[in-house]
């Protein structure tokens, strides 16, 4: 559905299914070059098992109107803005990669806003290499060329996408170069600028009040599991619940195990749903 935030047309994919405010929210954010289309799975099996999905397109990415947001905090502004059109209090919010420091991020500066956290492919800090950014920059297909292939830990992933045809290097890649083609220019830059620039995220995990759920790749080249551990330190620190759960695949976990990462997802979103009620 197309929402107004903060003055202009956004979109938010349903799973299929009318978007019912009586029923808990679950919010899905994409991450760099992608849009909603990553959680096409878990979306629609949310929105057929009770729960009313808003799985976002970020400004500047395909059905969201620009200009896309250079900043993590402007991105978790621009959350709260479209809970608030949608006519959403308080919602489960699961992030993969750039979208889970938004996620990180809203669920500290909103802390009553979020119910559960589930944070994918996350990192903290979540450092971008020179010559990616670079990349990024001044050659875009290359950018998307080399991401797609640190995305990966398989060329086909079984099973439960063993589908003749269905290529996971390829899908991705075409969604990259569709988020490209219908977005600004270097909008891959912007994306990668604001997750290599983002320093507040030790600050918002410790004001994060709301039980967090970390899903790492154990192959995950990009945001290895390793890079998730501070994280994980800091809300335990602060006193917040977390656990981690780790899947056999690389950065690209709703395609190479989508039926885990459903599992992990739903049964925490699930959980939240009813010590919430």
């Amino acid at each position: 559905m197309i929402l107004t935030v903060q003055g202009k047309p956004a979109y938010a994919y349903t799973g299929g299914k009318a978007f019912d405010t009586s029923l808990p929210t679950a919010v899905f954010i994409h991450g760099a070059e992608h849009d909603h289309s990553v959680w096409a799975l878990q979306t629609r099996y949310f929105a057929h098992h009770g729960f009313s999905v808003l799985a976002v397109d970020l400004p500047g990415h395909c059905r969201s109107a620009g200009p896309a947001l250079t900043t993590i905090g402007a991105m978790a502004d621009w959350l709260a803005a479209l809970l608030d059109a949608a006519g959403v209090q308080r919602a489960f919010v699961a992030g993969h990669s750039m979208g889970s420091l938004i996620a990180l991020d809203f669920a500290g500066r909103y802390p009553d806003r979020a119910t559960h956290l589930a944070l994918l492919a996350t990192a903290m800090p979540m450092a971008v290499s020179e010559t990616l950014l670079d990349a990024a920059l001044h050659r875009e297909p290359e950018a998307i060329g080399m991401v797609n292939q640190w995305s990966h830990s398989t060329l086909a992933a079984k099973p439960s996408s063993p589908g003749p045809g269905f290529w996971l290097h390829g899908m991705n890649q075409r969604l990259m170069e569709r988020v490209s083609a219908r977005g600004e220019p270097q909008l891959f830059h912007t994306d990668f600028t604001a997750c290599n620039t983002y320093t507040e995220g030790p600050a918002r995990a410790a004001k994060v009040r709301c039980a967090t759920r970390l899903i790492v790749g154990r192959r995950d080249a990009m945001t290895p599991p390793r890079a998730a551990k501070a994280l994980a330190d800091v809300l335990s620190h602060a006193g917040t619940p977390v656990d981690t759960v780790i899947l056999e695949a690389g950065h690209a976990l709703m395609a190479e195990q989508p039926d885990a990462t459903l599992d992990a997802l739903f049964s925490f979103a699930s959980k939240a749903h009813r010590t919430t009620r």
